[in-house]
């Protein structure tokens, strides 16, 4: 029974693999593939009854989804203002990052999103500020800072995820034998019976 367990097991991981890859591949384009990640360990570990993967690991794979999300939405923003763009001109990057990021994927799949996402932040956060009035320089000058942080945010981003796909490959490896099997039974106990006095 164990070993059909454990076959069962490593079909689970090999789905699991599967679907972070996926997940990566997802996370390009644009598209929370990250929390598909996550959502295929806890599958995973659910398939296994558990015997692999525990709530720390779940824990960690959560906070470090939280924090490529935010790190992504923010690079662009932030690339932006650090080139003197406004509020309105940061804001401008991560919605021009949004949409270039679908029109990218409709015209060529995976480097269409990415090209689509970093030209979508140059163009957002330009477009805001020569509306507001700065010159085509400036607005230029902010556009590639924005670009720039949308590059480094993407590509912070997939390093989490690759991180992730490492965590859930090393602690999800079946060939380590589950550490949760079936509930043994207990030896038996045997009760010290007190010495009665004998009576003279």
């Amino acid at each position: 029974m164990m070993a059909g367990m454990i076959w069962l097991d490593w079909l689970a991981y090999l789905a699991l693999l599967l679907v972070i890859v996926a997940g990566l591949i997802i996370n390009l384009i644009g598209l929370p593939g990250l929390w598909l990640v996550v959502a295929a360990v806890i599958g995973y570990a659910w398939l296994t009854g558990w015997a692999y993967v525990g709530w720390k690991i779940l824990a960690a794979l959560v906070v470090m989804g939280i924090v490529a999300e935010v790190v992504e939405l923010l690079a662009g923003s932030a690339g932006a203002r650090a080139a003197g763009a406004s509020k309105r001109g940061a804001v401008g990057a991560i919605i021009g990052a949004l949409v270039g990021g679908v029109v990218g994927s409709a015209v060529l799949f995976l480097i269409g999103t990415i090209i689509g996402a970093v030209v979508g932040a140059f163009v957002g956060a330009a477009i805001i500020e020569v509306v507001l009035g700065k010159s085509l320089e400036q607005s230029a000058r902010i556009g590639f800072g924005a670009a720039k942080g949308r590059v480094w945010g993407m590509a912070a981003k997939t390093g989490v995820g690759v991180a992730m796909l490492i965590l859930a490959m090393i602690v999800g490896f079946p060939g380590r034998g589950r550490a949760a099997g079936p509930i043994r039974a207990l030896p038996p106990t045997t009760v010290p019976v007190p010495a009665t006095t004998q009576r003279a």
